[in-house]
């Protein structure tokens, strides 16, 4: 239960947040800060990325006491990219002096700040995660989002300058590292040097095509986001990020607060029974991502209206509804590749499809960027890169479910589960034209109750029982990735 409810505190402040930022920044400060934010994740995934998800990979409980020089690499291998990348941040921020807190070379610091601070973060909660720690995990997110959320708000209100809301980010992130650093410690062990040099090398082996493909996906938004400020300017940036923004968090915090967990299940399971096992798993996973995930899309569309009318803050108000609605099956698409089908490549650790698939992407998003801005604008972009977003994901999944080794996934809980949110969008369609207050009110309970009574009626993907294991622990489920810890 940890975990869902770190997802539920991550994702409901952090909504808040991008939102209570987009207000305070405006929407040209706000395309800068989001710019800038894109920038962001593309530096985390080529510097840090490899490294975290060595971590879910090859840390484990087990592994924690019998093999202490998997997390000394992994510690040496933080500490060596994090001091050079806070020395590049101060070099930044010494040559932006003389142009102020709003000059390009003072965002750049800030972003390189962020970027240690995500780094970091995102490095001990996998660590938690990998141990089943599910209390130091949701501690863990729960100090970051009480002082991110404080010194971020606070940074945007008084400062109003998009490079000190990178820089708070980062702060806060650190900070909640450091007050939790005792619990995410090991037990001490002596410092094998020897062997530091062989798991290096294993997690280069491993993680670099996984980050070339990361790293390909975030550069998509950097892309399309400097494509729209260069040709409409920064304000028309900033209202496609809020909308990506928003959309990405509505479609994407879930998956990624089950993916902590259910990659972790398939790891333990090669562990204990082998890579048939581990397989079966991770079949099981996927099943249980897209139950979860789709009628988040679902939901989303159809309370969109509501939520523009109601929370976006007023200058935002048309394009976000336009550019949401073409990002969602784009984003969806990003959000099965990530949870569902790139797991496959991970346990067989053969990650080179991922870059494949990415490249596929990459081009798409490119030429839809000759051809589709000239033709229909801002909105052009969007869908250039939702385009590009389910042609990777088609790739990607055709060579994980066809050939010899091909994944047995669950296909009636798949079909099951569609059925469910074909039901959700024929009732939920009638009520986006209603009121927005009323049709919030009425969409969230009723859409929620719906697809939850079909869930549990026809046990979609095994949540059923998964929920009565929990609850009746002399007689656990054989799998529980929802609510295992």
């Amino acid at each position: 239960m940890a975990v869902i409810a770190a997802f539920v505190m991550n994702a409901g402040l952090n909504f808040v947040l991008g939102l209570l930022i987009a207000k305070l920044l405006g929407p040209a400060d706000f395309g800068r800060f989001a710019l800038a934010t894109a920038g962001t994740l593309v530096i985390t995934t080529i510097l840090f990325e490899w490294l975290r998800l060595s971590a879910t990979r090859f840390y484990s409980v087990r592994v924690r006491l019998d093999e202490p020089w998997i997390r000394h690499g992994l510690d040496r291998a933080y500490a060596i990219l994090a001091v050079l990348l806070f020395a590049a941040a101060a070099v930044a921020a010494g040559l932006g002096l003389g142009d102020g807190p709003d000059g390009h070379a003072a965002i750049l610091s800030g972003a390189m700040l962020a970027a240690l601070g995500i780094g970091v973060f995102d490095y001990h909660a996998a660590l938690a995660r990998a141990r089943f720690d599910g209390k130091l995990y949701l501690g863990l997110v729960a100090v970051k989002n009480v002082i991110a959320f404080a010194m971020m708000a606070a940074a945007a209100w008084y400062l109003r300058q998009p490079a000190w809301v990178l820089a708070a980010a980062g702060v806060s992130q650190l900070l909640a590292v450091l007050i939790l650093r005792h619990p995410l410690r090991d037990p001490a062990s002596a410092v094998e040097h020897h062997r530091r040099r062989e798991t290096w090398s294993l997690f280069l082996r491993y993680g670099l095509p996984l980050i070339a493909a990361n790293a390909v996906y975030q550069l998509l938004p950097f892309l399309n986001r400097g494509t729209i400020a260069a040709q409409a300017g920064f304000a028309e940036a900033g209202y496609f990020a809020l909308a990506a923004d928003v959309t990405a968090r509505s479609l994407t915090m879930l998956g990624t607060a089950l993916d902590l967990l259910l990659f972790q299940l398939a790891v333990r399971a090669e562990e204990q029974h082998g890579r048939a096992a581990a397989e079966r798993q991770v079949a099981a996973n996927a099943a249980t991502v897209y139950a979860l995930l789709l009628p988040c899309a679902v939901g989303f569309w159809a309370v969109l209206p509501a939520l523009e009318a109601l929370v976006v803050p007023e200058a935002y108000r048309g394009p976000f509804a336009l550019y949401s609605l073409l990002l969602i099956p784009g984003l969806f698409c990003l959000a099965m590749m990530f949870y569902a089908i790139n797991p496959v490549f991970q346990i067989r650790r053969r990650t080179l499809p991922v870059i494949a698939a990415a490249a596929a992407g990459l081009a798409v998003n490119g030429l839809g960027l000759l051809v589709l801005p000239p033709l229909l604008g801002g909105a052009g972009v969007a869908l250039a890169q939702t385009l590009a977003l389910a042609s990777a994901f088609a790739w990607l999944a055709v060579r994980a479910l066809t050939g010899r080794d091909r994944l047995a996934l669950p296909w009636n809980e798949i079909l099951a589960a569609s059925a469910a949110c074909g039901a959700m969008v024929a009732a939920l369609a009638p009520l986006r034209h209603l009121d927005p207050a009323l049709a919030l009110g009425v969409a969230v309970p009723l859409g929620a109750g719906l697809y939850a009574g079909l869930v549990w009626l026809f046990d979609i993907a095994g949540l059923r029982s998964q929920v009565e294991g929990r609850f009746r622990p002399a007689h656990p489920a054989a799998a529980d990735p929802v609510a295992a810890e």
